[in-house]
């Protein structure tokens, strides 16, 4: 019985640390422990060349996880030398099988890679995807070159794990990585269209609830199958800025804002309540000094109450009464008020206090008033 149980601890440890190679989570890929940094010197540059990068990336990728089954009987091996791993004839029937499934798996892997390396990648599956994509009079290549040129530009859009499924759009070209491919779309010839959203209350980067969405991706031609795009909702704006194509929202699925856009949102609705500010005669009111476009539409004046316990705060707490003339609106007082405050607690936000951007002046959400002319 103990036998036993050891044997499925140390079959649920090696497929606990295979799937972290397989699937590195971010730990690893700060120490560098992926298939990339490993093998960086025989897959090349990705910014230099893209489209190669990749073709050697999934078939090393390939050959590399072909190696997990061997991996676990010579760990076994050398774990539980009572089985005789390492004397295949002396070891039970089904050890023997094991190993020749592995060995055939390793080998069926080798002769794929062979194969796809044929005629200078030619025959790789990224490669025929491209060759469906060419331009009449050409190959391939071109389009590889075409892709590579354009992975180059800074103002490319990416998301995602570099060393997992990545989404990258550039000016021409909608492109999805994956462990064993490279979806390539042009962007003339698609056909876009949100498919679902997904909701967690938890996201394991900063704690907290996250929407994702799903985007799919239909192609033109016949032979190219389509795929879809999965994508934090927050980097959605950034997304469509970079789309040439709308995206269709049949399904009329509400995309979350950004913290941003929520607290302007909640930001305007707590100063429509405010008491508003008719301003003198002959003061002027000028073009906001922070997006130069809106007229300023807001100004700073104590209105709030003191606190009980406020003579126990600092003088530099205090809200305080700002002499500036209005010069900002209300969206650019809004970002400014955010950028102010603790990015790890939003919920706080909205009581917290600020300083005014010009003369430092303290104040509370009380005192932004709305400019009302007469």
């Amino acid at each position: 019985m103990d036998d036993i149980n050891s044997f499925i601890l140390f079959t649920f440890l090696y497929v606990f640390f295979s799937a972290l190679f397989v699937a590195p989570p971010t730990e690893f890929i700060s120490a560098g422990l992926t298939i990339q940094n490993v093998l960086s010197g025989y897959l090349g540059s990705e910014d230099i060349a893209f489209i190669y990068f990749h073709i050697r990336r999934t078939s090393a990728t390939l050959i590399f996880h072909s190696l997990i089954p061997l991996g676990y009987y010579l760990t076994l091996g050398l774990f539980a030398p009572q089985l005789q791993l390492f004397v295949p004839w002396a070891a039970s029937s089904w050890c023997q099988t094991y190993l020749g499934l592995s060995i055939g798996i390793i080998l069926f892997a080798v002769l794929i890679v062979l194969y796809w390396s044929s005629n200078d990648w030619d025959n790789h599956p990224i490669a025929k995807q491209l060759e469906l994509l060419r331009e009449p009079n050409s190959n391939w290549r071109s389009v590889a070159a075409a892709v590579n040129l354009e992975f180059r530009r800074i103002d490319k859009f990416t998301s995602g794990s570099p060393t997992g499924r990545r989404i990258i759009v550039t000016d021409s070209w909608v492109m999805k990585t994956s462990t064993y491919f490279v979806f390539v779309a042009h962007q003339s010839n698609i056909v876009l269209s949100l498919a679902r959203s997904e909701e967690h209350n938890i996201s394991y980067e900063n704690m907290t609830s996250v929407q994702f969405i799903h985007i799919e991706v239909k192609r033109v031609h016949e032979h190219l199958s389509p795929f879809t795009l999965r994508l934090n909702a927050l980097d959605y704006k950034d997304l469509k800025e970079k789309l040439q194509t709308p995206v269709r929202n049949a399904q009329q699925i509400v995309i979350r804002q950004t913290l941003s856009e929520q607290f302007l949102h909640a930001f305007a609705e707590e100063i429509s309540i405010n008491q508003p500010f008719h301003p003198p005669p002959g003061m002027e009111v000028d073009t906001c000094i922070g997006c130069m476009q809106k007229q300023a539409d807001i100004k700073l004046h104590k209105t709030c109450m003191p606190a009980v316990d406020e003579a126990a705060l600092g003088e530099g707490d205090r809200c305080v009464q700002c002499y500036c003339r209005p010069m900002w609106c209300l969206e650019c007082m809004g970002k400014w008020f955010a950028s102010r405050q603790d990015q790890a607690r939003p919920d706080t936000w909205l009581a917290s206090k600020c300083q005014c951007p010009t003369c430092r002046a303290v104040f509370c959400m009380l005192d932004v008033c709305k400019i009302v002319l007469a």
